[in-house]
């Protein structure tokens, strides 16, 4: 090991404390935005580095930290990102897609590490996986090994670093959560694999995002791992039977199989919960062998709460009660999954002269605009699309087929939207309260795809709803995709345009405490 000794003397300046300044890595991601809040709490200077910081703009935090655009497979971007930084919070994941993701981890890990060295960087945090005992680095999941691997370059560098390692993290809209619950509620009877009796030992998001806080000051020479998990040891049939009983559900059956492969589990997760296959296989992959902590050496640094650590139902409680109250911050989809398609707005001049194909649909509201976009933000989720409810499921359930993310996500929040925020199949890409939402398709599809809705003024009692929804299409596949749906489109967005109409007329009529979207056309 290269790095500093995990035991020696140090020679350095005193551990970083409050008022540093802290580089966090992934505040777009579930930990990574929540964990800001949690270091401007506890008196830190926070700096977010982003390949696109306007995703930050809208969280609430925004105002009060500082963003900067770099990417961590581009070292030359590092050096204005890391300027002044005294500790890094390393939160950045692929989650197993792509042929190339253990070198890409690897590659962004150690360009990180070389950056920071040259940059006088104190300390790095790092969250990683709990490791299982006993098991050879080979015949670890593709997921548990890049993560164990990049604990071992960021901890070989010149800055000492501090590798929590956790398991199943719980927490309202975790994915890991997000998974348990869902598999929980929907199927009374479980035909499962293998895996379900793996003993695990979970710990709650908010113990996470504490340790992580209080490793930003560990003292110089402490350079290494820490297993960090919850008081209890549970397999994953007894967190289902316990968060069934804590739910209020009745007793789960659940049936142990020995065919279910983690590819199988994968799709059989991606279908019946919200999770699509692509995060759901690590997810199952984690779960093949037994994740324990070996020790708690992390309590000698950072001393266990006077309450303790929360426990499982305890930890369940909490994240009921954030989404029964809608205060759900972030979610497991506040990141964009790898592979995800992106690219530049429709109206840059890149696309002079290129293919782009738009269907544009007007309608008069008998409501104000206020009226109507309070509908217009209120789209998706539980209210749904204001369209023929067939035609969006479907195309859901084949994009879930196709590996996508499907209608399944969700929202956020209920009523309020942000840059950034996953809306079903679609990411919020821009928003001007009161006028304009576009969002952008992360749909499987051959080509990118946006949808924009307006809500323009039209006097004081009326407004004008404008959809517009575009194409830029990729290859003939593309061009042959956009004119097999055309014939659809008079049903599925003229639809969409007069349901939603009709909804904020029906809305600008109602009393003011009754302004609800009534799921018109919605997938209820």
């Amino acid at each position: 090991m290269n790095g500093p000794s995990a035991t020696g003397p140090s020679t350095a300046r005193p551990a970083p404390g409050p008022g540093a300044l802290c580089l966090v890595t992934g505040a777009t991601g579930y930990i990574g935005g929540r964990l800001v809040r949690e270091l401007l709490v506890a008196g830190y200077r926070v700096r977010c580095l982003s390949r696109n910081p306007d995703r930050l703009r809208d969280q609430p935090w925004a105002d009060r930290v500082e963003t900067v655009r770099a990417d961590l497979a581009d070292p030359a971007s590092l050096t204005a990102a890391l300027d002044g930084v005294e500790v890094v919070h390393y939160l950045v994941h692929s989650l197993g897609t792509g042929a190339d993701f253990e070198r890409t981890e690897a590659t962004a890990a150690r360009n990180l590490a070389e950056a920071a060295a040259r940059a006088g960087t104190r300390r790095i945090v790092y969250l990683g996986a709990l490791l299982p005992r006993g098991v050879e680095p080979a015949a670890l999941s593709p997921h548990l090994r890049s993560r164990a691997a990049v604990g071992e370059i960021l901890r070989s560098g010149a800055v000492p670093t501090a590798e929590l390692r956790a398991a199943v993290v719980l927490g309202s809209g975790s994915a890991s959560f997000e998974m348990l619950r869902h598999l929980t509620e929907r199927l009374p009877v479980m035909v499962t694999p293998r895996w379900v009796r793996t003993l695990i030992q979970p710990i709650a998001v908010r113990d996470v995002l504490r340790y992580l806080v209080a490793a930003s000051a560990l003292p110089r020479e402490v350079n290494r791992g820490f297993d960090i998990g919850g008081p209890e040891v549970l397999s994953y049939r007894e967190m289902m039977l316990r968060y069934a009983r804590f739910a209020g559900l009745p007793r789960r059956v659940i049936v142990p199989v020995p065919v279910l492969s983690p590819a199988l589990s994968s799709h059989w997760v991606g279908l019946v919960t919200p999770v699509p296959r692509g995060l759901a296989r690590p997810l199952v992959e984690s779960l093949r062998h037994e994740v324990v902590c070996r020790e708690h050496d992390i309590a000698r640094f950072v001393p266990d709460p006077p309450q303790g650590l929360l426990g499982f139902d305890e930890a369940v409680s909490l994240a009921l009660a954030r989404i029964k109250d809608a205060e759900v911050t972030t979610r497991w989809s506040s990141a964009a999954l790898p592979g995800a398609p992106s690219g530049p707005l429709p109206t840059d001049p890149g696309w002079a002269g290129g293919s782009l194909y738009e269907d544009v649909r007007q309608a008069a509201v008998s409501a104000s605009a206020a009226d109507l976009w309070r509908v217009v933000e209120g789209i998706g989720g539980e209210h749904g699309w204001y369209s023929f409810p067939l035609a969006w499921a479907l195309r859901g359930w084949l994009d879930r087929l196709a590996g996508g993310v499907g209608l399944r996500r969700g929202r956020r929040d209920p009523h309020r939207l942000r840059v950034g925020d996953s809306l079903d199949f679609w990411r919020v890409e821009e928003i001007e309260p009161g006028r304009l939402l576009r969002l952008r398709a992360e749909m499987r599809l051959p080509g990118l795809a946006w949808l924009e809705l307006r809500a323009q003024p039209d006097g004081p009692t009326r407004s004008r709803y404008i959809q517009r929804a575009v194409f830029h299409p990729r290859g003939l596949a593309g061009h042959l995709y956009w004119w097999t749906v055309a014939p659809f489109h008079s049903v599925v967005f003229g639809g969409m345009a007069r349901n939603i109409a009709h909804e904020a007329a029906r809305q600008d009529r109602a009393p003011a405490g009754r302004r609800r979207p009534s799921l018109v056309g919605g997938l209820s």
